[in-house]
């Protein structure tokens, strides 16, 4: 989604949305209501399976302010774990997005699994992020699929 609004921007000026996004230096910007740029950045965070990924991008919504509390993985209530199955079986399947704002800059997080048999979301994600948060377990250290998403 992301990436393709990028390629295909040959004009300064892009009105998709309601306010109009300008290109500066190859990302994306719009209006604020007070009439400052925001920078836009797509940030992905990628890890071993059960490292806390998940708990990290909701304590990044809550510390946002874009939730009231934050979510809980075994609890059910987090706001990337939206499928039934990801819910009842507490780990992440599909990538998910979530949008928060911090300083000046709208930041789009990807949540993306960490369990070996859905590496290929995280792959698919990576060719549209600006940058990757790795997640390593303080106590578990860093295990086999750590290595394979480094190298991605």
């Amino acid at each position: 989604l992301f990436s393709h609004r990028r390629w295909l921007m040959s004009s300064a000026v892009v009105t998709r949305r309601r306010r109009p996004f300008v290109v500066m230096g190859g990302r994306l910007s719009s209006s604020s209501p007070d009439g400052r740029r925001r920078r836009r950045r797509i940030m992905g965070i990628a890890a071993h399976v059960d490292s806390g990924k998940t708990t990290l991008t909701e304590h990044m919504l809550f510390a946002a302010g874009r939730r009231p509390r934050v979510g809980r993985v075994d609890s059910g209530s987090t706001v990337t774990d939206f499928l039934p199955q990801e819910r009842e079986r507490g780990i992440t399947i599909q990538s998910a997005a979530v949008r928060l704002d911090w300083d000046d800059h709208e930041i789009y997080l990807i949540d993306t699994p960490g369990h070996v048999d859905f590496g290929f979301e995280v792959e698919r994600s990576l060719g549209v992020l600006d940058g990757v948060v790795l997640v390593v377990d303080a106590v578990a250290g860093a295990q086999a699929r750590t290595g394979v998403v480094w190298k991605l």
